[in-house]
């Protein structure tokens, strides 16, 4: 999250902070990035509650699935939105709190530290461990936004779903008012499965239209 500098390599200790790791028990950076991964799911639960509440109020009880689906459309936007503005006041955050709080100076050693000083470990092992901390964060941001993906890829499949179960529904209802009263005459007939082959075809093509939606990246 913090922006690097000619003056600072990424894998250096001045930017992994190993020392007030030692001291605090974490780094500067991993405090943050659990700050920022807490809010990231805190933010996406309460634009589903917005959402929600929203489809609600405009669509009643029983919303049309084209309002559900602006919504969410909307909601995803907005996620877009947001965590684009988080990300930049997040850098600055990290700077901040690395240079000015979780910082110990240059002078200070720590007394479990003195025994370093006279008997330094190899370069190699300190930079070995430096590269394997940074794949563990890059690893772990990662993880944090494909879980993102994941439940907003859970939620189009749900409204699927539910597209699904509404059609079924509505094939066995029909297929009983059929049953229960008559056929009727041939024109009639001729008249009403034309109507309900067109619907069909509808009600096939927006399912057809979401799915391609979910399998796209």
């Amino acid at each position: 999250m913090a922006e690097f500098t000619n003056e600072v390599e990424p894998l250096s200790p001045e930017f992994l902070k190993l020392y007030e790791a030692q001291f605090f028990g974490f780094t500067p950076q991993t405090c943050m990035l659990r700050v920022y991964s807490a809010f990231q799911d805190s933010l996406y639960d309460i634009l589903l509650t917005l959402e929600a509440v929203c489809v609600k109020k405009f669509g009643g009880a029983e919303p049309q699935p084209k309002l559900s689906q602006q919504a969410s459309e909307c909601t995803e936007k907005l996620l877009k939105f947001l965590q684009d503005r988080i990300q930049r006041l997040s850098s600055r955050m990290e700077t901040l709190l690395v240079n000015n709080v979780l910082s110990i100076p240059l002078n200070v050693l720590l007394p479990e530290d003195q025994p370093h000083q006279k008997y330094p470990q190899a370069v190699e092992q300190i930079l070995k461990l430096e590269k394997e901390l940074a794949q563990l964060e890059q690893s772990y941001r990662a993880e944090v936004c494909a879980r993102q993906a994941l439940l907003v890829e859970l939620e189009e499949q749900k409204s699927v779903q539910e597209e699904l179960d509404s059609l079924l529904k509505w094939i066995g209802e029909l297929r009983v008012t059929w049953m229960q009263g008559g056929m009727g005459s041939v024109q009639d007939s001729f008249t009403f499965m034309t109507q309900t082959v067109k619907h069909l075809k509808d009600m096939m093509k927006e399912i057809a239209k979401k799915s391609r939606s979910l399998d796209e990246p």
